[in-house]
């Protein structure tokens, strides 16, 4: 068996594509705390609250899987990804950052940065996501996303435990006067362009697609968009599909879930609304730590067997949280707390498995033409279960109660790891068939 190689020489412009991934990680939490709190103070009904709030996944679902695609098609002096993520992440970033000051001004101020914000976020999440499969060889892709995970973890920890206290800074405005809940999301806006300048600089796409065609992944002919998308879907072996449906189960179980631990740690556990938070943060937590390990340990031991051992592990973890509201019960609030947010580390090792060589393997399958297709057919299922999933857990609640939400996740992790049996591509060697 051929030694397999490291991503040691690949570390830096694996760091560097990652500062467009830290981008998102650093907005997506700010946004999701914050902007229904802004819309709160001029819309009453939590439901049009909530819906204005899936505003950024209804359009990922279309604009992800185009742009991702379109992005494939496009060849400048300064590569295919680029020219989006130049042009589109520094429009994000300044929507983003005026959001707080449209709060203070109207309602239909702040709905159109609203608006703007996700129109090139999400336009430009696909090329961000697929200029690392341009450049880093797919043997070492799930290593790689471990780096870029990491980042994005880290980026999470920066934005709700660093950035987010500026919110209780006042300041003062012109025609506002003396305001506070504004500074955190300018000044995240000033780490996501100096983000964009940093990987515009040192990031050298069209040197590192060649790089790869001198390796043997040479770029073939550019084939419709939509014959293409026919090809992935079409094609004889269905592990590319397996996959995907895989990915659908697993992203309801995890949206699910998250959305509600927070009101699970007020309601049941009996936390101040200050520290629910942290329950999604332990998630977050071992998402920064475990990234980089989990794509060594797949890189070693296989995607396809890596990915279904942490699924059964998601499955065990999921079962203790259901029973340790039972278990837990003649406990003092404290240990109950503590032992749950043990639980939710837990959970967020494993998880973070999942997600860091899930896309790996998607790539593998791909061809230079159709990275960004399949980046995109990513994203389409992933959030369309982030649709899919929150409405029916909640009912899950409503109808029985807060356990039967751990249950109903564990089930669907059941479904996905069933499902991912029947995928039989996507690992480092296969690149060579």
């Amino acid at each position: 068996m051929a030694e397999k190689k490291s991503l040691k020489g690949y570390y830096l412009t694996t760091f560097l594509i990652g500062l467009g991934f830290f981008t998102m990680g650093l907005m997506d939490p700010l946004y999701d705390t914050y902007v229904p709190l802004f819309l709160g103070k001029y819309i009453a009904s939590n439901s049009l609250v909530g819906l204005i709030m899936t505003l950024d996944n209804v359009l990922a679902i279309f604009l992800i899987p185009v742009f991702s695609a379109f992005s494939d098609r496009v060849d400048t002096r300064i590569g295919r990804r680029m020219p989006f993520i130049i042009t589109l992440l520094p429009l994000a970033a300044v929507a983003f950052g005026f959001i707080p000051i449209a709060a203070l001004s109207s309602l239909w101020f702040l709905i159109a940065l609203i608006f703007v914000l996700n129109l090139s976020k999400q336009a430009v999440r696909g090329p961000v996501v697929a200029l690392m499969p341009d450049m880093v060889p797919g043997d070492l892709r799930s290593e790689a996303n471990g780096v870029i995970n990491t980042m994005g973890g880290i980026a999470t920890i920066l934005g709700t435990v660093v950035l987010a206290r500026f919110m209780d800074t006042y300041i003062t405005l012109p025609h506002f006067g003396r305001v506070k809940d504004v500074l955190s999301f300018p000044l995240a806006a000033l780490f996501v362009i100096a983000a964009v300048i940093l990987l515009f600089i040192f990031v050298k796409e069209k040197k590192s697609q060649v790089a790869l065609s001198e390796r043997g992944e040479e770029k073939e002919k550019k084939e419709p968009i939509l014959k293409s998308l026919k090809v992935v879907l079409g094609e004889k072996d269905k592990s590319a599909l397996y996959i995907l449906l895989s990915l659908l189960c697993w992203f309801i179980a995890y949206q699910g879930v998250l959305p509600f631990v927070g009101k699970y740690s007020v309601e049941v556990l009996g936390t101040s609304s200050g520290t629910a938070s942290l329950a999604a943060g332990m998630v977050g937590i071992a998402y920064a730590i475990f990234a980089i390990p989990s794509g060594k340990i797949a890189h070693k031991h296989g995607r396809k067997k890596t990915i279904r051992v942490a699924l059964s592990a998601l499955i065990v973890v999921l079962v203790l949280v259901f029973a340790h509201g039972y278990l837990t019960s003649n406990l003092n609030s404290t240990l109950r707390l503590v032992t749950f947010w043990a639980l939710l580390f837990c959970f967020g090792v494993f998880w973070v498995t999942v997600v860091t060589n899930s896309f790996p393997m998607l790539w593998q399958m791909s061809t230079f033409s159709t990275v960004g297709i399949y980046t995109g057919l990513y994203y389409f299922f992933s959030q369309a279960a982030s649709i899919i999933s929150p409405p029916i857990a909640g009912a899950a609640i409503d109808l029985f109660g807060y356990p039967s939400l751990f249950i109903y996740a564990a089930i669907f992790m059941l479904i996905a790891f069933i499902l991912m049996k029947k995928v039989d591509r996507g690992e480092p060697e296969d690149l060579a068939s």
